[in-house]
C-alpha cells in the first residue's frame, strides 16, 4: 500500500479549509503507485483526488505537471483539471509537503489490454501531443540515456543476482541504445509514463490519462515508444524471453496514433531504437526500487526482469 502520509481528521480540516469544495464527506487511501501518496476525497460537491508529493519528487518540476494538466484539460482532453484553492494557489501543503487536488475522473484501468485498448489510447496519445503543441514551459527529461545510466552503472551487481549474465547484456544495451539513439525528431511535451494502470476506461472508451509526474520535454515518438512497451506485449509461459511482442496490437496502437498524427519518415526509422530505450528507462527505475525496497516495506517494487525480457525481444529484433 503507497501511503507514505497517514493523514488526519485536522490534517483534512486545515486542507479543505483552504478550497471551495463544500463539507469533507469521505477520504479513502489509494493502494496502488509507488511515487506518492494519493487520496479519494469525496465532498459535498463532487469527487477528488488528493496527491501528497514524497520526496521522489521535486517540487520545482510540479509548475510543469500542473501545467501541463491544465493546458489538456482545458482543450478538452480526459486529463485531470487542477482545482486552485480560495487563494488562487495550485499547491497546497500537507504536513510541510507539496499537495495537489484534481478532479476525479471515471473509470477503470485495464488489467488485460485488447485492441480497443489499443486504439483509443494510440489516439488519445496523439491528440494530447496536438493539444500541447506550443506548451512554452519545459522540463528535460531526467529519465533519458544519462538518466537510466546513471542509474543502471552501480547496480550492474545486482542485475546479475537476478540473472546471471544479465549484467553483460544490459552494458550491450546501454552501448547500443546510445550509439543509435537520434538527435532530431519533433519534441514536445509527453506524458512519459502511460502505462494502463494510468488509463481509465469505461468499457472501451477512454475516459481519462492520469498521472502526469514524469511529464517531460522530449521526442514525441518516445512516448509513442513507451505504450508499445507498456500495452503491446504478452507473458508467454514456457519461452524465453518471457515478454513477447504482440505484433497486432503494436500495429493497431501505431495506426490509431497516426490517424490523429501522422509520424515523419525518421520517426518510423527511429521507433525501434526509441523502444529499446523505453525499455532501458524502466528496466532502470525498476532496478533501482528493486535495490532500494527493504525487506517487508508495505509497498512491493514492480519486478525489473519484465523489462529484462523486454529489451531481450528487443535485443534480438
Amino acid at each position: 500500500m503507497a501511503i507514505y502520509t497517514p493523514l488526519s481528521a485536522s490534517d483534512l480540516v486545515t486542507l479543505l479549509a483552504g478550497y471551495d469544495l463544500g463539507a469533507l464527506r469521505a477520504c479513502d487511501g489509494i493502494a496502488e503507485g509507488v511515487e506518492n501518496t494519493n487520496y479519494k476525497l469525496t465532498t459535498d460537491r463532487g469527487r477528488f483526488i488528493l496527491t501528497i508529493f514524497e520526496k521522489r519528487t521535486n517540487e520545482a518540476d510540479l509548475p510543469f505537471f500542473v501545467g501541463v494538466m491544465e493546458r489538456l484539460a482545458q482543450r478538452g482532453f480526459p486529463a485531470p483539471r487542477p482545482i486552485v484553492t480560495r487563494d488562487d494557489a495550485l499547491l497546497a501543503r500537507v504536513q510541510g509537503k507539496p499537495a495537489l487536488i484534481v478532479t476525479f475522473l471515471d473509470g477503470v484501468w485495464p488489467r488485460e489490454p485488447t485492441l480497443a485498448h489499443c486504439t483509443a489510447v494510440g489516439e488519445a496519445l496523439a491528440r494530447m501531443h496536438v493539444a500541447l503543441d506550443g506548451f512554452a514551459p519545459t522540463r528535460p527529461n531526467a529519465l533519458s540515456l544519462d538518466g537510466w545510466e546513471a542509474l543502471i552503472k552501480p547496480r550492474l551487481a545486482q542485475s546479475e543476482a537476478l540473472r546471471p549474465g544479465l549484467a553483460a547484456f544490459i552494458e550491450r544495451d546501454m552501448a547500443e541504445v546510445r550509439a543509435a539513439w537520434p538527435t532530431d525528431l519533433p519534441r514536445g511535451a509527453i506524458h512519459a509514463d502511460l502505462f494502463p494502470d494510468n488509463a481509465l476506461f469505461v468499457g472501451d472508451t477512454l475516459t481519462g490519462v492520469i498521472d502526469f509526474y514524469f511529464a517531460c520535454t522530449d521526442f514525441l515518438a518516445y512516448d509513442l515508444a513507451v505504450c508499445i512497451n507498456a500495452w503491446c506485449f504478452d507473458r508467454t509461459a514456457g519461452f524465453q524471453p518471457a515478454f513477447q511482442y504482440n505484433a497486432t496490437r503494436g500495429a493497431t496502437m501505431i495506426a490509431a496514433y497516426e490517424r490523429v498524427r501522422p509520424l515523419s519518415d525518421a520517426e518510423r526509422e527511429a521507433l525501434q531504437t526509441l523502444g529499446r530505450g523505453a525499455a532501458l528507462r524502466f528496466f532502470a527505475t525498476r532496478l533501482a526500487d528493486w535495490s532500494a525496497t527493504p525487506a517487508g516495506a508495505t509497498v512491493t517494487p514492480k519486478d525489473p526482469l519484465e523489462y529484462a525480457d523486454k529489451l531481450a525481444w528487443h535485443r534480438e529484433t
